[in-house]
């Protein structure tokens, strides 16, 4: 199965939400205006990001040509109700990290055991914002998000640092 996605089942009728928010975390659908502010989260964010969410990405600082690309590309996948990416916020620290729901099998290769699952969430948060706890906020968000503000009933949380 390795190569294989299993794509996201929506019900035809679904609405996917461009915002949503938890304990004080404001998710929004990435767009091509979120390119400054996520090049310098991203950037101030390497080594967190391998850390906790895991992953080949990213490898090395990115610019702002190489995020714009990315951007469009969110866009799309979320027009198109193929994934579904966010910029998340708070109020103390503005930008704070990313949300993603993937289809099973574009984080990792698509297995039995996974393929019982619905959907892939990960995320990532700046150091300040996990300094601040805003990883676990983000992780209970996510549970909440995907289950009750999108269809999904079995979840697959893919990042290397789950919290307890």
């Amino acid at each position: 199965m390795g190569a294989f996605i299993k794509k996201l089942e929506l019900p035809a009728e679904f609405v996917p939400p461009r915002t949503l928010m938890h304990n004080g975390v404001t998710a929004h659908a990435i767009t091509r205006d979120d390119v400054a502010d996520d090049v310098r989260g991203i950037n101030d964010s390497l080594a967190l990001i391998r850390e906790t969410r895991g992953g080949k990405w990213p490898t090395e600082p990115v610019t702002e040509e190489e995020i714009i690309v990315d951007e469009y590309w969110h866009e799309c996948e979320f027009r198109d109700r193929k994934s579904f990416s966010y910029i998340l916020t708070s109020a103390d620290l503005g930008y704070i990290g990313c949300a993603y729901l993937y289809p099973l099998g574009v984080r990792r290769p698509l297995t039995p055991e996974l393929a019982q699952h619905d959907v892939d969430a990960s995320w990532w948060v700046t150091p300040d914002a996990y300094d601040r706890g805003y990883y676990r906020t983000v992780y209970q968000g996510l549970r909440r998000w995907a289950t009750i503000d999108f269809p999904f009933s079995a979840p697959h949380f893919s990042n290397m640092r789950i919290p307890d």
